[in-house]
């Protein structure tokens, strides 16, 4: 199954990250990549067509998701497995610190 979220920069749909069962990716919006004055959404994300793909998560969104007293907070108020990245990055980074946010992206029936 396959998880996925909008990525924002600054309130502007940049991308899509997602979770499936080959691993971790993002991949730019082809909108985003040509507005005029697009900037990519992390140093290590430069803009390009071609997805990022990873085992892992990438490491921008893993550091998007609190720590400390705050992922406590989050786990607790949201019951959410500690050791779902991609679930807290879901239910957590709606509203980060800083230009980027993640929007769920919700799977309707026929999706399934």
């Amino acid at each position: 199954m396959r998880r996925s979220g909008k990525v924002l920069f600054k309130n502007e749909l940049a991308g899509i990250v997602w979770q499936d069962e080959d691993g971790y990716g993002f991949e730019y919006d082809k909108n985003y990549l040509q507005l005029k004055n697009n900037t990519a959404v992390s140093l290590t994300l430069p803009l390009r067509e071609e997805p990022y793909l990873k085992d892992t998560m990438l490491p921008f969104f893993d550091g998007l998701i609190p720590e400390g007293w705050l992922l406590d907070i989050a786990i607790k108020n949201w019951k959410a497995n500690p050791n779902d990245r991609m679930g807290l990055l879901l239910i957590a980074c709606k509203d980060c610190v800083g230009a980027v946010s993640i929007e769920p992206i919700e799977i309707t029936e026929d999706e399934l």
